[in-house]
């Protein structure tokens, strides 16, 4: 690791280091202190089909047979009372059909709710997994494993993860931004490095004219050449914390600091043009659902992370919406018809995007939520559903991943998976190695341990990759 002394310094060599970016600091991070890098950052382990990595996360649990996992039998049983099949507790619970119905979209003929009109235009670029698991049927759990691989103990993000070993290819913007209107289940642990360095733990965006607080800076944009007090002050303080650090070369929340000081420097240089969407073309802003002026919006929060990922930004990730207005619906099924409306055709326009940009080859895309929903009613005479962790639909587009495919099968009512199981870890793992990361070898040593993603478990869906 490279020890640096500002006494060592004089003000040329200063001067030069001030205008290093981050990225080359941030590799030497994971050497401080108790915790270990045993990946080099910005080093793949294969030829990665994706560069960059996109979630787009439907918070409360996105019933998967009322959008893409119809299941006739539902609709001849209707009322009659779930046969149980080994799910305690289940017998006596009457199956709910669907109130939507299904259709043959694309080329590929993927089935599709009518609750998108939109999405049926890129389905063709869409793997739909139908087998997905996860552990815990509650949603503060479920959206952490989704997050973090881990729905007990807080881990880091994927995107954490991700900015972790690959860095970012831009040093003025964080390598893992989250859009979150609303804190989600879990709040911001979803989003949270934890024991990996400080520097990795995703930037939250708040929607609305103040994206991230305190960030346009008060130096007269008008003297972009000039040198202002203020950067004379920054500079200065660099050098005196670049000295403090050298003093102690254990900390690494101390470096971590120190860094994340340089990209915020970087944000308030970018970050006002890139979430300024009024640049986009009034097609471009009609196709997303944007109206003018408009920087809250789910359109807006897509067309501004499209702008991102253009930009370099390695994650970003977009929850929709948070925990107190989701896609939890006990009450009646119908409540899916507003949350559907609200992202499909952003989604849509999203992915078309990247498409015509040259982009979704090498972006990975993932629509996902924390589980499913139950085939049977939320009570007796419920038009709603319940909670389901043994079987939910997540889907996948671009970056390596063979479009207009359904992966997976669940019995006849959707309750359990019967084919092609895939678990939080293996989704995980099909996640990074289509980033060029082998999810074993992507660890961090911390309190005499070696931790990752996927803890022990986890296996690549080799099937659906292009």
């Amino acid at each position: 690791m490279m020890n640096i002394s500002s006494s060592s310094i004089d003000r040329r060599h200063f001067l030069a280091l001030a205008g290093t970016s981050a990225a080359g600091l941030w590799r030497t991070a994971a050497a401080m202190g108790d915790a270990q890098l045993v990946l080099p950052q910005n080093r793949t382990h294969h030829t990665p089909r994706a560069k960059r990595f996109l979630m787009i996360f439907l918070t409360g649990g996105m019933s998967h047979i009322d959008t893409f996992d119809p299941k006739p039998e539902l609709a001849k049983r209707h009322g009659e009372n779930y046969p149980g099949y080994g799910l305690r507790g289940t017998s006596n619970l009457p199956l709910l059909k669907s109130p939507f119905a299904f259709r043959n979209c694309g080329e590929s003929g993927t089935v599709v709710s009518e609750l998108f009109t939109e999405l049926p235009k890129v389905i063709d670029d869409i793997c739909v997994i139908r087998s997905m698991k996860t552990d815990i049927v509650e949603h503060f759990q479920a959206t952490l494993a989704m997050h973090t691989g881990s729905s007990t103990v807080p881990m880091p993000s994927i995107g954490s993860w991700l900015g972790f070993a690959l860095g970012t290819d831009n040093p003025n913007l964080p390598a893992y931004v989250s859009f979150c209107e609303h804190l989600p289940y879990a709040g911001a642990q979803v989003w949270d490095s934890v024991f990996l360095p400080p520097e990795f733990q995703g930037v939250r965006i708040v929607p609305g004219p103040e994206p991230i607080a305190d960030l346009k800076s008060p130096d007269d944009d008008s003297k972009p050449e000039a040198v202002t007090l203020r950067e004379l002050e920054s500079r200065f303080l660099d050098r005196l914390n670049a000295h403090h650090a050298d003093l102690r070369p254990d900390d690494a929340r101390l470096t971590g600091r120190i860094n994340n000081n340089a990209v915020a420097r970087g944000l308030q240089r970018e970050a006002p043009e890139v979430f300024d969407t009024g640049r986009e073309s009034a097609r471009t802003l009609e196709r997303y659902g944007i109206a003018e002026g408009d920087r809250k919006s789910f359109g807006a929060q897509c067309l501004i992370a499209r702008r991102l990922l253009e930009r370099g930004v390695r994650c970003v990730e977009i929850i929709d919406t948070g925990a107190s207005d989701n896609w939890d619906s006990h009450g009646d099924m119908q409540a899916h018809r507003p949350k559907a409306k609200r992202v499909d055709k952003a989604i849509t326009a999203l992915l078309q995007d990247i498409k015509a940009r040259g982009m979704l080859d090498d972006t990975l895309v993932a629509i996902c939520t924390e589980f499913g929903r139950t085939p049977w009613g939320d009570g007796p005479n419920s038009p709603g559903r319940n909670h389901l962790a043994t079987a939910f639909t997540c889907l996948l587009a671009g970056g390596g991943v063979k479009g207009g495919m359904t992966y997976g099968e669940t019995d006849e009512f959707g309750a359990t998976v019967v084919k092609d199981l895939v678990h939080v870890h293996d989704y995980h793992a099909t996640i990074l190695h289509l980033l060029g990361l082998d999810h074993t070898k992507v660890t961090y040593r911390y309190a005499g341990r070696d931790f990752r993603l996927t803890d022990v478990f986890g296996n690549v869906v080799r099937p659906i990759l292009a």
